[in-house]
């Protein structure tokens, strides 16, 4: 049976996997709700939607590997503006990322939520699944239109994940991730869109970028070459100064000081944290930036004019205020959302690099921080689930009682201080290797900086975790936060689903580092030019 459908997917046109892939998840949050009575037969739907998922995008690996870039196009709004997907090998490692992952984090939500008893589960798989298809459409954007219709689908869908408890807290963290993400979008975002169109007269994401800048010769596709005399060479200052548009406004990077929807965010369910960090949205974010800097650019383009090197200097400066913010955080959730804001400024700032080896070092980066990153999170929500802790300062003596849990969150902290054998090495290598080499020493120091901030408040919690004794009851109440503090004593680990779906994430963090070559493939053949 297997066999069979290996084969079927084998001989299926491009295009239909494509559309298969959006329309799987889209599908999914149709069904799901005719189930909202059996909760049973309602995350089974879920589950077979992220399988089915994960098989057709896996399946599309190969032809993208061997080189090709299948396209399926939907709708001409204008000439030349299409709604269209198109498969590049940054695309398709985001999708892989995603698709894969949403399996994981629908076991793990099982456990969670009903471990939790969370309120409108319904909702909660039903705008998931919209998430998940927005992401898919994103990865496989071919173009600034498709990107900017998916990232704005994104962003509303996962609106109501992130205000999902309904608290007044809930609701006000909500309005900041509605009006901060829709704001810088509509602010900056379209009107860099709508600029670029004008300077190339195009927005197809092209190997070697469509912008053009005075005293460079353009670099054009056949689909390009209709369209060549409407291209407007642009001064350095110009360039920089779209660059700058796009940056600020895909505020799902959360670049400082575009950064203040994450930490409020983590009101939301653990499932919801995951899909922001790792899974869909912040990644979602700086794989538009790399992707803008790569296909719209172009890495020469921006190295040769200088109109990049701003952004070397606004990445370094997330990465290390953002490590010193995580530092002071004493609520589990919130010091991993702003180690989030500056592990993920560490893409930012390869991609600032400009070359081809920091790029690949960016990818790179990506695919290490989904399993790291989901890991941790995986693990905030396992403590919360099974002894309702959420600060760091309750956390001693409870790596004995929750061994699995605190092991794999060790595996997670240690990827992102970039310490091997886990995936968050391999692109810190990348990064570190590419500016040494181009003597680019600002980027080198930040990156040595920020590793020993890392340590700083994730070496802590596992110290604390497994060599320091647990509080007495009698303290623990003294200081107790909520009403659970003072019940947790002799608890043990979550729920299964929950340690299951921690357990593979912690080991495809270090089975990335042992086996990169998917992940390192397809980052090379994106700098190539495929």
């Amino acid at each position: 049976m297997l066999t069979n459908l290996t084969e079927q997917l084998q001989s299926m046109p491009s295009a239909d996997l494509i559309l298969a892939a959006i329309l799987i998840p889209t599908a999914a949050a149709l069904v799901i709700p005719l189930f909202y009575r059996i909760p049973n037969l309602r995350e089974t739907v879920t589950i077979i939607a992220a399988v089915s998922l994960a098989v057709v995008t896996w399946s599309l690996y190969p032809r993208i590997i061997d080189g090709a870039q299948p396209e399926l196009k939907i709708w001409e709004v204008a000439p030349g503006l299409e709604l269209a997907f198109r498969i590049e090998a940054l695309g398709m490692m985001f999708a892989l990322i995603a698709s894969t992952l949403w399996i994981v984090n629908s076991i793990y939500s099982i456990g969670y939520m009903r471990g939790n008893n969370e309120p409108r589960q319904t909702q909660f798989y039903v705008c998931f699944a919209v998430a998940i298809a927005a992401t898919m459409s994103l990865a496989f954007s071919a173009n600034l239109f498709t990107m900017f219709l998916a990232y704005e689908v994104l962003t509303l869908s996962t609106y109501p994940l992130v205000t999902h408890k309904a608290t007044p807290e809930a609701m006000k963290a909500g309005r900041v991730y509605l009006v901060l993400l829709i704001g810088t979008s509509m602010v900056l975002f379209l009107p860099a869109i709508l600029l670029t169109w004008a300077a190339a007269g195009t927005l197809d994401f092209t190997t070697g970028g469509i912008i053009v800048a005075e005293g460079m010769e353009p670099v054009r596709t056949a689909t390009e070459q209709a369209a060549a005399n409407a291209h407007i060479p642009l001064s350095p200052l110009l360039i920089g100064c779209l660059l700058f548009l796009f940056v600020f406004g895909i505020g799902k990077a959360a670049v400082m000081p575009v950064h203040f929807w994450l930490p409020a965010a983590m009101v939301a369910p653990t499932p919801v944290s995951a899909l922001l960090h790792a899974v869909a949205v912040v990644k979602a974010g700086v794989f538009s930036i790399l992707k803008v800097v790569v296909y719209i650019f172009g890495i020469d383009t921006l190295a040769k004019t200088g109109a990049g090197d701003w952004l070397v200097y606004v990445a370094g400066f997330t990465v290390i205020m953002a490590s010193i913010v995580a530092l002071r955080q004493d609520n589990l959730k919130k010091r991993l959302a702003f180690s989030t804001i500056s592990q993920l400024s560490y893409v930012v700032l390869a991609a600032a690099i400009l070359t081809p080896i920091s790029a690949i070092g960016a990818a790179m980066h990506i695919a290490a921080h989904a399993v790291s990153k989901i890991t941790l999170f995986f693990a905030a929500g396992s403590i919360y689930t099974a002894a309702h802790k959420t600060e760091v300062s309750q956390l001693n003596g409870i790596g004995w009682k929750m061994p699995w849990t605190m092991s794999a969150f060790a595996v997670g902290a240690l990827a992102m201080i970039g310490l091997p054998p886990t995936a968050g090495f391999l692109g810190k290598w990348f990064m570190l290797q590419s500016a040494v080499t181009t003597e680019q020493w600002f980027p080198v120091a930040i990156i040595i900086v920020s590793t020993i901030l890392n340590a700083g408040y994730f070496l802590p919690i596992l110290v604390r975790a497994f060599f320091c004794e647990a509080e007495p009851v009698a303290l623990q109440a003294a200081g107790a936060k909520n009403v659970h503090d003072t019940h947790d004593d002799d608890h043990g680990e979550a729920p299964f689903a929950i340690v299951l779906a921690l357990t593979i994430t912690a080991a495809m963090s270090v089975l990335l580092f042992l086996f990169p070559d998917v992940a390192l493939d397809l980052a090379k053949l994106m700098v190539a030019g495929g």
